[in-house]
């Protein structure tokens, strides 16, 4: 585990993870919380301690779109926080206008950005994803990146989360966040 960083750059606004699932977002998110002192919120389990239920069994019973209503009010709540913490979202929230708003004005959002055989590889070590249930995995990871991709490239940071030690990514993000601060 990395050493917290005693913060040589000032951070006052949440920092918000974003991409498909796969990308790393909760295992790189809870590292740049730790690093930073900060604390860490993945929306996904903050969706399923407010719904009572798994994302998946939210899916089956109410559907995506009761889903995605449930995640704009989570994550609205989670970026509206006046204490700067790491939030690690899911892999369609940022597609969401109202969300996207909110993040760019309220956070810094970065993209964790992985090509097609390293996410094929992370989502096919558990069988918990709602949106690869239907179909072959690399067919569908296929179209979901040609469709988000250029709206996650909307992010304030892109940062390549390819295979690879999770604390590189880490390390990347805390670069450009101090070169950023450093500007600002």
């Amino acid at each position: 585990m990395m050493d917290a960083v005693p913060a040589p750059f000032a951070l006052p606004r949440p920092i918000v993870l974003v991409g498909l699932m796969g990308a790393g977002k909760s295992t790189v998110g809870r590292r740049l919380a730790a690093a930073l002192s900060l604390t860490f919120v993945d929306s996904d389990n903050e969706i399923v301690e407010a719904a009572g239920c798994s994302i998946a069994d939210i899916f089956e019973s109410y559907g995506e779109a009761i889903f995605r209503d449930l995640e704009q009010r989570v994550l609205l709540r989670l970026v509206s926080n006046v204490t700067p913490s790491v939030i690690a979202t899911g892999g369609g929230a940022f597609l969401n206008p109202a969300i996207r708003c909110v993040i760019k004005e309220k956070a810094i959002s970065v993209w964790l950005k992985a090509e097609l055989p390293v996410l094929l590889d992370r989502v096919s070590r558990r069988d918990t994803r709602p949106l690869l249930k239907s179909g072959d995995k690399g067919a569908i990871l296929s179209k979901l990146m040609a469709d988000r991709y250029p709206i996650y490239a909307e992010a304030d940071l892109t940062i390549d989360s390819n295979a690879g030690p999770h604390e590189t990514v880490v390390k990347n993000i805390l670069s450009m966040l101090k070169k950023r601060s450093a500007h600002a």
